[in-house]
Formats: structure tokens, C-alpha cells, sequence
């Protein structure tokens, strides 16, 4: 495949225009990270978005490796001297690598099959009698006779004609067109069928129940129930088949070959037969079997960066003397003060579930902490003993009239991963490990973002099956997710941590930790131009990562905006232009007269602008929005997290019960939803909304908050159903 025509296909897949996907490419090509090109070269790529960017990046990988393989397999025919040019062709025009797989099948080196031996031993000129249906006098059996040799493998007239059938029957199921075909029909038309395994163990097999005696159709197996079923077959708990009519599928493949009235019929119909149930059948299946869990893999993947994302990018609760607490039965309740930066001022173990004495004593414990360190706000892991450490956390508030504290309930998924992490003992050497996890809990309420890059995000939980998809892709998404995250909020050069340096464009982890071991070394950066001076951090990482670094209160108040340094001198005459200077950026009352003076530009005004400077017209709009609120942190516009002083009571919940709940984790089937129990709430996708929505993401998002109204209790098996769309208009707000 052609550059050219690559440009080409990209370009009508993702709707762009041939000059966009070029110039993307050459910026990749030369080592342009994705955050980079969506920021700051929209002239170049016509305001290519981060996700658009990544798309093409990935179909680029794509069709590259299709042209390499497209060359192998043209090379390799080529050697066998059976290359045609219409061959030649299909392969140079085939966009799929299962279509290419498909044309270089009949050519590929594989161990010796019965229609291998069969032309060894001459067969193949029957062979090809019976493909090209001519004969019409005699038997096939007089023509095979003639394959007879005294001293040869073939003694019969019968051996003749069955090994020529094998030819037949692999010549056919090898067919291009016919196995795409066939693989077509079989995912419109075949049935996934599940049965419980005999040898399954009995506690393992109730968890598949569901799938005991089950079938769907292939083509509408929505991608949760395929993870499941595959899960349940790995471990041995279902057998799994494809379903379909065998005899109508070899009658459909009779048709597509069957030429003209012959004698050899009744032989082409038996290797047809043969063909289908010992060569075609059993590889379209695992094709298709693949295809099902690759699509299933690709939204579950999909699905856990969506929700990673709007985990990451929920509001901060800065400014709050934070109390996490970690809860427990047998080792206690773990309890870590941190102060608005995220320092440790106070910790211990609190025992609340053993004694009243214990109890009472734990009560004294926190009431202390918080008038001493004038905590406002209390951080309660979701884990075991959850349900009781917020019983006591409001019972407290409630004796003590703490009318200045609130607890709320964080989602601890990591937490204890992180503690017992290497980056956890290098940022806090002198706690325990069990400290460290309710450390963890208080600052992920602060700033999730700056936290919750700490913790592999398969810990994180927010998606469905990510152990069972592929783990390299998952993680290459989830990289991806994060960095998108990072980039878009922006991180405070003088605050952050190696893990979430890392994770800037243009910066490694050792880049990371050389700019961390500068600024303990020389004290606060001034400007970004410093980071010139970290080591291994050259021209090229610095294009790619100042404009994503913020200093606050530095030398130049640009250092504090996503304005890039390349672009400051345009910013300095854009500030000109508007009648302000760059000093009048710090000037907290000169900067409404900025922004009204901003909104009051039209685009035709920032065109004008743009091109009286010189500069594009995406730089010139994105410099005059970052001018107008330097230090603004885009999250600041995100609903803050639910905070609650009075706790929901197990017993209280009855259908029809309303509660304010936010939104934990989406699936492809529903929304679950913290209430303030142990266990979510589950909202079912057909609860979300009075129309038919295809996705729960289409009417909620991680974060969200609530009013949600439970339909059903089983207190059982722990199970709450709530519902979004029965709670009365009036009072949804």
C-alpha cells in the first residue's frame, strides 16, 4: 500500500481532509508527542483533536504493518513463481489483514496436509477435473482408474479419488472469497451456545449460572456477556459452541462452485462436505470467535479509558485540612491528617467495630485531631468496615455539633496497592504501611489527579473485565488516558511528584525524577526556560513539555498559562493590542477588564488580529482564553464531590426511597452508585432514561451526582436496584 493511498483511507475513515492526515503524520513522524500536536500545531493539522490525533496514530500503526506484510506475502508467492498479476492486485488492494491472510492462505507453508500428500502422489490433474466440472460421460471412479499405480501409493481406482477429493476440499475452503463469504453469513446467522461444564467446581459455576444453558446470537452479544462466557470458559466452568446449519452452509457453498451438470457431482458435494467440517468450520469459528473478543476487548478498553478519565479530571477539594480514614475489623481503622498541600500532620489506629470502650476512645482520638489541626473534611475509604467507620464519623458530628466538618465516601481502589509501592516508601519513609493507605484516601480527595497517577490504573477499578483483556493494549490506552489527563489540567512544576512529571509530554521517568532532584537541589523554578538546565532534558523535550508546565508566581506571569514559550512573544502583542501589559496579568482587578474586553471579541475580530501578528488564527483564539485566568485550573468548572454529615441507614431503604448518590463506575450494562452504603446501587441501563439510550455514557458520567430512587433491596446477596428515570421531575434538582 502506498503512502498516498494510506493518506487517503485514513482520511475517509476518521472524515478529515488528505492535507490533515499528512501533516499529522509528519508531525508524529518527527517525534511530536500527541498533547503537543493537538495544543500547539492546530494550523498545521486543521484543529486535529487529541482523541482524532491518537485514532490516526493507531490506524497509521495499523496500515503500516499491513503494507510490510503486504510486501512479505507478494515476496514469498513470488519465490514459489506463482504470483500473478490479478493476485498481485487483490493483494496491493486489500485493507484487512484477515483479507490479506485469506489471499496468501492457499500459498502458505503449512505442515503437510492429506492434500499435500495427495499431490505428491500426482492426484491433482483429478483434482482438477472435478473443480472444473467437464466431464460428463463415465464414472468418477473409471476416470480415477486411470490414476492406478502398480507400484505407486495409489492401488485403487477409490484411494485415487478420495485423495483427489482432499485436494478438492482444501483448494475450495481455501478460496479468498468464499471463506469471506461464509464468514459473513456464519456472523449474521450463527448462534453462541453455552452449557455448564460437568468437571466445573461448584462454587466457581454459580457465579456462571446465568450462562448454564444459554445462546445469543454471535452478531448481537453485547461485549460484557462476551468477557464472561470467556472467562467462564478459561476456567473451565462452560463449554462453548458456535450453533449453525451445517447441511444449509455446505449447500450454500455447493452453489457458489457448482458450474454445470457433471459426473462429478456426488464427489464434489462429499469434498464440500468434508471440507466444511474439517478445514473451514472449525477456522472460521476461532476467526470469529477472535473477532468477537477483540471487538469485546476494544469497548471494554474503551470503556475503562472513558471512566479512568473522568476519575481523573473530578473536582479537587482544595484548600481542606483533610482526614483520611481506612477502615477495618481486625487491624482497626487506619487514621492520616494531611494539611491543604498534603503534608501528614497527624496519624494512628482508631479501634471503632471492637469494644465501647475502644470506641469511645477512638471518638476522643479524632475529636482531638480535628480541633487541633482544624480538620473540615473526612475522607472514608468505600472498603470493609466502611459502613461502620461512617456511622461513627456521623454520630461524631452530630454529638459534637461539628458544623464546620463533612465526611464524604472515596472510592480506596489502590489505596492498599499504593502503600506497599516503592514510590510510596520513597515519599513517605517514615510511615507504615498501613498509614500510608489512609495518606492515600485524604489526598485523593484533595486532587485526585495528582494521587491517583500513583496507582496502576488496572487497580483503579473503574471499568468491567480488565483482567481479562489484553493487557498490553489495555495498558498502552490507560498510558494514553492518563497523559491526556495530565496535559489538559496542566501540572505546577514546583509541586509535583515524579509519578505525575512522568506522565507530561515530552518527559520519561528519568527526566522526571532529574527535574524533581533539580528543585530540591536549586530551590523553586523561576521560569520554565530552567528546565533547560535539568539534565537529559534538551530543546527537543523542552518544545514538547513547557507548555504544559506551570509556575506560579514566577518571573513572568505567562509561565502560569498554557500559553507555549514559543508563543509569548504573540501573547505580550496580543496584550499590547487589547491596551494591557503583561504585569497586568498579576493585577486581579485589571483581569475582569481583560476578560470583558476578551468576550467582546468576534472571530472575524480574532482573525483580524491574527493576521495583523502574524500568527495563526487557533493560536491567537487559545492565547486570548489563556490570558484571561492565568493559574485556572480547567477542573474548577466540574461539580464538587458529594459531601454528607448524616449517614443512610440499611434498614431505612425501601423502594421508592430517594437519595443523592454520585456515580462510581460505569459498565456497558448500567451505573453503579455510592449511596452512602457499603455497596453500591446499581442503576440498570434500562433505568438511566424514559427513551432506549445504546450506553449508559450516553446519560451519565463518573462523578456525577445524583437523585436516584431504589427500587429493590436483597439484602442477601447485596444487592440495591436504583433507578434515575422514575424519580419525579420536581424533584431531580
Amino acid at each position: 500500500m502506498k503512502t498516498e493511498d494510506i493518506d487517503k483511507l485514513i482520511a475517509a475513515e476518521l472524515k478529515i481532509r488528505p492535507q490533515q492526515v499528512q501533516s499529522a503524520i509528519d508531525l508524529l513522524d518527527a517525534g511530536n508527542t500527541v498533547p503537543f500536536i493537538a495544543r500547539y500545531r492546530k494550523e498545521a493539522t486543521g484543529s486535529l483533536e487529541d482523541e482524532q490525533l491518537r485514532q490516526l496514530e493507531d490506524r497509521l500503526s495499523y496500515l503500516r504493518n499491513l503494507s510490510k506484510r503486504q510486501a512479505e506475502i507478494v515476496s514469498r508467492i513470488e519465490e514459489q513463481g506463482k504470483l500473478t498479476e490479478s493476485l498481485r492486485s487483490a493483494i496491493e488492494r486489500a485493507t484487512k489483514l484477515q483479507e490479506l491472510e485469506d489471499l496468501y492462505l492457499p500459498y502458505k507453508q503449512k505442515k503437510r496436509t492429506r492434500a499435500q500428500m495427495a499431490r505428491e502422489r500426482g492426484l491433482e490433474p483429478l483434482a482438477n477435473a472435478i473443480l472444473l466440472q467437464m466431464d460428463t460421460k463415465g464414472t468418477p471412479i473409471q476416470k480415477a482408474a486411470a490414476f492406478i499405480q502398480d507400484e505407486g501409493p495409489v492401488t485403487t481406482a477409490g484411494a485415487a479419488l478420495t485423495g483427489a477429493m482432499d485436494i478438492v476440499a482444501e483448494t475450495i475452503m481455501e478460496d479468498a472469497q468464499l471463506r469471506k463469504t461464509m464468514r459473513d453469513h456464519l456472523w449474521r446467522t450463527a448462534v453462541i451456545e453455552t452449557k455448564a461444564s460437568p468437571k466445573a467446581p461448584e462454587e466457581a459455576a454459580s457465579v456462571f449460572q446465568m450462562y448454564a444453558a444459554y445462546e445469543e446470537p454471535l452478531a448481537h452479544l453485547p461485549a460484557h456477556r462476551t468477557l464472561a462466557i470467556n472467562r467462564g470458559e478459561k476456567l473451565g466452568c462452560l463449554n462453548v459452541t458456535l450453533k449453525t446449519d451445517a447441511e444449509e452452509n455446505c449447500r450454500r457453498i455447493y452453489r457458489q462452485v457448482h458450474k454445470r451438470p457433471s459426473i462429478w457431482e456426488d464427489s464434489l458435494q462429499a469434498a464440500i462436505e468434508d471440507g466444511y467440517k474439517r478445514l473451514l468450520f472449525p477456522s472460521l469459528e476461532r476467526e470469529l470467535r477472535a473477532k468477537l473478543t477483540e471487538e469485546a476487548e476494544t469497548q471494554a478498553i474503551h470503556l475503562f479509558g472513558v471512566n479512568l478519565r473522568q476519575l481523573l479530571l473530578q473536582a479537587p477539594l482544595a484548600g481542606h485540612t483533610v482526614m483520611g480514614l481506612d477502615p477495618g475489623y481486625r487491624n482497626g481503622c487506619k487514621m492520616a491528617v494531611v494539611d491543604p498541600t498534603g503534608r501528614v500532620l497527624d496519624y494512628g489506629v482508631l479501634q471503632i467495630t471492637q469494644s465501647k470502650k475502644a470506641y469511645d476512645m477512638a471518638k476522643r482520638k479524632v475529636l482531638a485531631s480535628i480541633q487541633a489541626h482544624h480538620v473540615t473534611l473526612l475522607s472514608i475509604g468505600n472498603g470493609t468496615a466502611s459502613y461502620e467507620t461512617e456511622q461513627f464519623a456521623a454520630e461524631l458530628i452530630r454529638e459534637y455539633r461539628l458544623h464546620d466538618v463533612h465526611y464524604l465516601i472515596t472510592n480506596e481502589a489502590g489505596a492498599s496497592v499504593y502503600s506497599a509501592s516503592k514510590l510510596a516508601k520513597e515519599e513517605l519513609p517514615d510511615y507504615d504501611v498501613v498509614i500510608r493507605g489512609a495518606v492515600s484516601i485524604a489526598r485523593r480527595v484533595q486532587d485526585p489527579l495528582a494521587e491517583l497517577v500513583k496507582i496502576d490504573p488496572q487497580a483503579i477499578g473503574v471499568g468491567q473485565y480488565q483482567h481479562d483483556v489484553n493487557q498490553a493494549e489495555l495498558t498502552r490506552t490507560l498510558d494514553a488516558t492518563i497523559e491526556a489527563a495530565v496535559n489538559h489540567v496542566g501540572v505546577d512544576l514546583n509541586t509535583a511528584s515524579p509519578a505525575l512529571l512522568r506522565h507530561v509530554a515530552g518527559i520519561n521517568a528519568t527526566t522526571a525524577k532529574n527535574i524533581v532532584t533539580y528543585r530540591n537541589e536549586n530551590g523553586r523554578f523561576q521560569d520554565r526556560r530552567q528546565l533547560l538546565k535539568v539534565p537529559r532534558l534538551g530543546p527537543a523535550a523542552f518544545t514538547q513539555c513547557a507548555g504544559f508546565l506551570r509556575i506560579h508566581e514566577g518571573a513572568s506571569p505567562l509561565d502560569d498559562t498554557p500559553v507555549h514559550p514559543e508563543s509569548y512573544e504573540i501573547a505580550k502583542a496580543v496584550l499590547q493590542k487589547l491596551g494591557f501589559s503583561l504585569e497586568d496579568l498579576r493585577d486581579k482587578q485589571k483581569l475582569p477588564l481583560l476578560k470583558m474586553k476578551r468576550d467582546m471579541l468576534k472571530p472575524q475580530d480574532e482573525a483580524h488580529l491574527a493576521h495583523q501578528l502574524g500568527a495563526g488564527v487557533p493560536t491567537v483564539h487559545d492565547i486570548l482564553d489563556a490570558l484571561v485566568s492565568p493559574g485556572r485550573d480547567p477542573r474548577e468548572d466540574l461539580p464538587a464531590p458529594l459531601t454528607r454529615q448524616a449517614i443512610v441507614n440499611l434498614a431505612d431503604l425501601k423502594p421508592g426511597t430517594i437519595l443523592r448518590g454520585t456515580v462510581r463506575n460505569i459498565t456497558d450494562f448500567g451505573a453503579f452508585v455510592d449511596i452512602g452504603l457499603h455497596q453500591d446501587g446499581l442503576i440498570h441501563i434500562s433505568e438511566l432514561a424514559p427513551r432506549r439510550i445504546k450506553h449508559p455514557l450516553e446519560v451519565v458520567a463518573i462523578g456525577d451526582i445524583l437523585k436516584v430512587m431504589v427500587i429493590s433491596v436483597d439484602e442477601k446477596r447485596g444487592r440495591i436496584g436504583l433507578s434515575l428515570k422514575q424519580v419525579p421531575k420536581g424533584e431531580r434538582s
